[in-house]
């Protein structure tokens, strides 16, 4: 048996109930964008919670593994997939444009 309804269900719920039934009523421009920018939050927890998780990734040690001139094989590689996995979570329509 399947709880239900589940946190992404929960979140595309308040998603499209405040996307189509309280931002268009909104005026008031600190409100919209305010309410622009939670709409975009659930976007981030929705995909966060459907996506894989993102790899872990020692990005300080990385860093300075670069600047010190130890760069290896795959570096790039490992870099490129840790930023894609991220904005497939953060801004998808970035990557998609960009990527």
């Amino acid at each position: 048996m399947t709880d239900r309804p589940t946190a992404p269900e929960l979140i595309e719920a308040v998603t499209e109930f405040v996307a189509g039934e309280v931002l268009p009523t909104v005026t008031d421009q600190r409100l919209r964008f305010r309410t622009l920018v939670a709409l975009n939050a659930l976007g981030i927890a929705y995909r966060e919670l459907r996506e894989e998780p993102v790899p872990e990734l020692d990005a300080a040690a990385l860093a300075a593994r670069l600047r010190a001139g130890d760069v290896r094989d795959g570096d790039l590689e490992l870099l490129k997939e840790h930023v894609a996995a991220r904005l497939r979570i953060s801004n998808p329509s970035y990557l998609e444009r960009y990527g």
